[in-house]
């Protein structure tokens, strides 16, 4: 159990008999103990009491004698404690023997859906990909870590009016040309050049709409044209999963066009729910509290009034058969900030319409964005968006080369694959360490440093504890008494033990940056420990409590960067 957790519930049952309720113990780490309570302060003015005589009084009657060394009431009312190193110890050797490292498999797993990425068919993934593909996958990778079914649904840009200018600007070029062109990864220019000729040909025009009516009316010959176009860029979004390392495959496409059958059921729906109502022409329903600058109340138009279906039809229907047919009940959308009105508004019409009633659940996973060094959006020279292959690519590049000049004996295969896990791991470090809510700046100094809260400082701690091992020639022994004498081997020991409690919070509020911070507190103490406790050079029992204290240090950080995404190489 994780410290803080255990000092809680001991506290508890002291504070709730003289408060004559619960009361939060507010247990916090501290500086001038392992922890502090402060929760007297607040009883006291309740109480009417001073909070030194309510603190004295909780240290009398808290169970704490086989947890904490020392109790002390310090300042107005504050209770500092002090864990006892046998406790602390045998906590750090029940964690090393534990091949989850003190995260139990949830005891009642769900159906979770994870909708990330999202990419446009005919598109070039760009920089604005990149937040929701980087957390989406480390929220599937946690939950699926931790016990629950996750499916996940890349909700590409697969349907509508602008395929019907694509598939006609694929006709004039012939297919195998065409078939050539986007296979060699030019979606930009494909579809740039079927815009132009959109925007300047009344013919064309012309033609392009008649195609989107084949298509939506399923005239084979044009499905099998519009599958062309999906499957050639499907290929290509793989080959940008693969280089930035995220766990989605062609098993998880889940296209606009798998939810077109049932967007007129859907709506359908809805009219026999006495939902849908008629404005200016167009199918609408009205969620309650969706209101505009005008004050007036804001619809979701779910069917326009040329009878198209729009994206929010889509994503009803795509809800409503998460919930009803997958069984999901917890339904995560990591899709930008911008869009949380709308998500709101497509949850509450799902809850009017009973497809997203308890257990069911729905939550908008929102982000900021990246910005450039001037503190505006991220754009290229030219003033277009940034591609997000050559990001990537100039990251794996920029720490390849900083690999090299780092350690010339690393042979050209093991610095090219160093140079891939610093690289990318950066990128992901960077948008997942700061408040995902936020917009952050790309600054490829900062993100590649081996020093301060960055992928490169907390991979080249774990390469650390591999290289004592690599020296040690031995692995630690798991039934190694683990002593703390020194202050670092403590400091160490507290946030080894603090992990699961880190995990347990992110599975709720899938905030990463919580879990970085706890991983960069680590590798500072797993430093400073390096530095003031030998390892190697100690004997006996000490070498092996030092050793059971190192590698349980490793499995930490290489199953926390694993949970966000991010290789752990062995040396850096």
């Amino acid at each position: 159990m994780d410290l803080e957790r255990l000092l809680t519930d001991r506290l508890a049952p002291a504070f709730a008999a003289i408060a004559g309720g619960p009361v939060d113990p507010a247990v916090r780490r501290s500086q001038h103990a392992d922890f502090q309570s402060d929760a007297a302060l607040g009883l006291a003015r309740r109480l009417g009491r001073p909070p030194r005589e309510i603190a004295a009084e909780v240290r009398e009657r808290a169970a704490l004698a086989d947890v904490c060394a020392a109790v002390e009431v310090s300042g107005p009312g504050f209770l500092n404690l002090t864990v006892a190193g046998h406790a602390l110890g045998g906590m750090v050797s029940a964690l090393a023997a534990d091949p989850r490292l003190g995260v139990p498999v949830v005891a009642e797993p769900e159906t979770v859906v994870v909708d990330y990425s999202g990419p446009n068919v005919a598109k070039e993934m760009h920089v604005g990909h990149l937040r929701s593909t980087v957390i989406g996958d480390a929220a599937a990778r946690t939950l699926e870590w931790l016990g629950h079914r996750v499916l996940r649904a890349n909700h590409l840009g697969d349907w509508g009016t602008p395929f019907g200018m694509l598939i006609e600007h694929l006709l004039d070029l012939g297919e195998s040309g065409a078939a050539q062109e986007l296979s060699m990864g030019d979606l930009d220019g494909f579809y740039k050049a079927a815009r132009a000729k959109f925007d300047d040909d009344e013919a064309f025009r012309e033609r392009s709409r008649q195609r989107v009516v084949a298509l939506q009316g399923g005239d084979p010959a044009t499905l099998r044209l519009w599958r062309l176009l999906v499957t050639q860029s499907e290929s290509y979004f793989l080959t940008v999963y693969d280089l930035l390392d995220v766990t989605l495959t062609g098993d998880d496409f889940r296209g606009e066009s798998s939810y077109h059958d049932q967007l007129a059921p859907t709506v359908e729906e809805l009219d026999r729910l006495g939902l849908l109502r008629r404005s200016d022409g167009a199918d609408c329903v009205f969620p309650p509290g969706s209101v505009g600058r005008d004050g007036e109340p804001l619809p979701l138009i779910v069917r326009k009034s040329d009878g198209g279906y729009g994206y929010p039809a889509t994503d009803l229907a795509a809800l409503r058969h998460r919930t009803g047919t997958l069984g999901a009940t917890r339904l995560l959308y990591v899709v930008g900030l911008p869009q949380r009105r709308h998500f709101e508004m497509v949850f509450a019409v799902g809850a009017q319409a009973g497809w997203l009633a308890a257990p069911a659940r729905a939550e908008h996973v929102g982000f900021g964005s990246i910005l450039g060094p001037d503190g505006r959006m991220l754009r290229s020279r030219a003033g277009g968006s940034v591609k997000l292959v050559g990001l990537l690519t100039e990251a794996v590049e920029r720490a390849t080369a900083l690999a090299r000049k780092r350690n010339p004996e690393l042979g050209e295969a093991e610095a090219a694959a160093v140079g891939r896990a610093v690289g990318i791991g950066a990128i992901k470090y960077a948008d997942l360490s700061g408040d995902r809510h936020k917009d952050y700046v790309l600054d490829w100094e900062r993100m590649l440093s081996l020093d301060g809260n960055t992928a490169p400082y907390l991979q080249y701690a774990y390469s650390r504890v591999r290289s004592i091992f690599r020296r040690a020639g031995a692995a630690a022994r798991p039934d190694a008494d683990v002593s703390l004498a020194e202050p670092a081997e403590r400091a160490l020991a507290i946030e080894l033990v603090g992990f699961a409690a880190v995990v347990d919070e992110l599975a709720g509020t899938l905030e990463f940056h919580r879990l970085t911070a706890y991983l960069h507190r680590l590798a500072v103490a797993f430093s400073a420990f390096y530095e003031r406790c030998p390892v190697l050079r100690a004997e006996g029992p000490l070498r092996d409590s030092r050793l059971v204290l190192c590698e349980l240090t490793g499995r930490v950080l290489r199953q926390g960067l694993d949970l966000l995404g991010i290789r752990t190489p062995e040396r850096l």
